[in-house]
């Protein structure tokens, strides 16, 4: 309800569109992609196409704290460099105290999933032997100069938390989140109890995660997630009939709320948006399984609906997971038009992966982020490459064009593998 929203004063977005929430708004709106053909040589075709990797723009800092970036690997720097934007927009006149900070970070990042780090030196130790010989002695010696002693180090997944807890000050309720698609929205809804139960006055939520690296797409293809990409990059398509998985992304996405007293004392300026209400569920299709249920995102809306007092028909949009998956958009499309019901016709559901990748941690709240953009024009952007959904779920009003839009809310949905879920619904001020 109105009076228990929450304002969000401060938004943060890099992915392979661009470096900043504008950025990668313009780029929605003009119906771009960021994912394309990366030159990899030989391989599957799905690890021919991608997010290309867009290194994150780092400020100057002390050196005792710059001296801490080691620990940082790439997924990591992505976030940082989004929670900078929304902390950004704000401006360092707060004036909330370091104690009354809250700090929840999601990484469901994969960058350190491989062995990289070990070529250099495995490639001394072959060097002069016979195929398949590795010298140790070699092996041992060239790893002590040629790789990174902090590596065990650089796959923790708080090390985003603890950096940005230093960096910027947040001593009050805080967490580190390691999880899958949801984690960016379950972090959200920790920062905003943080809010609503009084025990901070600004609350940053940051979600972030790169799965471009070989070992992760091996893995993600090994479950049978990932798109055949027989058509280029055009291949993802979200919600479509003709849909076969994702192509994979990376990035960082970060969301600062307050509290209304906090934020008239920080700011004159009107909040970018209000936070409405977040809720999350978790369903599984049977009590031995891990395949997504039939109706696998139905509780998590109802639920969040119902704390905001809303109905289906006052959403502007439906923001969906749309991974792409054949089962899991069938799934989540069953729950939407069960959800909406009489107001299927009228609500657009808007998919937005194709736009940037999947970017696991970060995807939720990037699509929260994109969304408080469009609806703030009253128009969103069509759901990329699509074309035509299956017949029961014609009903559901998906387009590839843009959309003029009625109201002033929009529904954001993600869920994860498991059964995970989580929604959040916004009202553009």
């Amino acid at each position: 309800m109105d009076s228990d929203a929450i304002p969000v004063m401060g938004l943060g977005l890099i992915t392979s569109l661009g470096r900043q929430v504008a950025e990668n708004h313009e780029a929605v709106k003009g119906g771009k992609t960021g994912i394309r053909h990366l030159e990899r040589g030989e391989g599957p075709p799905y690890l021919q196409y991608g997010a290309p990797s867009l290194d994150p723009v780092i400020p100057d800092m002390p050196k005792k704290i710059f001296s801490q970036m080691k620990f940082l690997n790439r997924g990591a720097r992505l976030g940082f460099h989004a929670a900078l934007e929304a902390l950004g927009s704000l401006g360092a006149d707060h004036g909330v105290p370091p104690e009354r900070r809250a700090l929840f970070v999601a990484s469901g990042d994969h960058t350190q999933a491989g062995c990289e780090f070990m070529l250099p030196a495995i490639g001394d130790a072959l060097a002069g032997s016979g195929p398949r010989e590795l010298d140790q002695v070699k092996l041992n010696r060239s790893a002590m100069n040629k790789v990174n002693p902090f590596f065990l180090l650089d796959s923790l997944q708080n090390n985003l938390f603890s950096f940005l807890s230093a960096y910027c000050q947040f001593m009050g309720p805080n967490t580190s989140l390691a999880s899958f698609s949801p984690g960016g929205g379950h972090a959200l809804e920790l920062a905003a109890r943080s809010i609503r139960f009084g025990q901070a006055d600004m609350a940053l939520a940051v979600g972030y995660g790169s799965w471009i690296n070989d070992i992760s797409l091996y893995e993600l293809h090994g479950l049978g997630l990932l798109s055949s990409c027989r058509g280029g990059a055009s291949s993802y398509r979200p919600l479509d009939r003709g849909r076969d998985g994702f192509i994979a992304g990376e990035g960082g996405a970060a969301v600062l709320l307050m509290s209304r007293e906090a934020a008239e004392r920080a700011s004159s300026q009107y909040p970018a948006a209000l936070l409405q209400g977040c809720g999350n569920c978790s369903e599984t299709a049977s009590p031995h399984s891990i395949r997504v249920p039939d109706d696998v995102t139905v509780r998590v809306m109802q639920k969040t609906l119902e704390f905001c007092a809303m109905n289906p028909g006052d959403l502007g949009c439906v923001i969906p997971h749309g991974s792409g998956s054949r089962d899991g958009d069938r799934s989540e499309l069953n729950s939407i038009l069960k959800v909406l019901g009489e107001s299927a016709d009228r609500v657009p559901v808007w998919g937005l992966k194709a736009y940037t990748g999947h970017m696991g941690a970060a995807s939720d709240l990037a699509e929260i982020i994109l969304g408080i953009e469009a609806v703030r024009e009253q128009r969103i952007s069509g759901t990329l490459h699509f074309e035509q959904t299956e017949r029961e779920f014609l009903p559901l009003r998906i387009s590839p064009s843009a959309q003029q839009l009625r109201g002033s809310s929009f529904l954001s949905v993600s869920y994860g593998i498991g059964g995970q879920s989580s929604a959040a619904i916004v009202r553009v001020a």
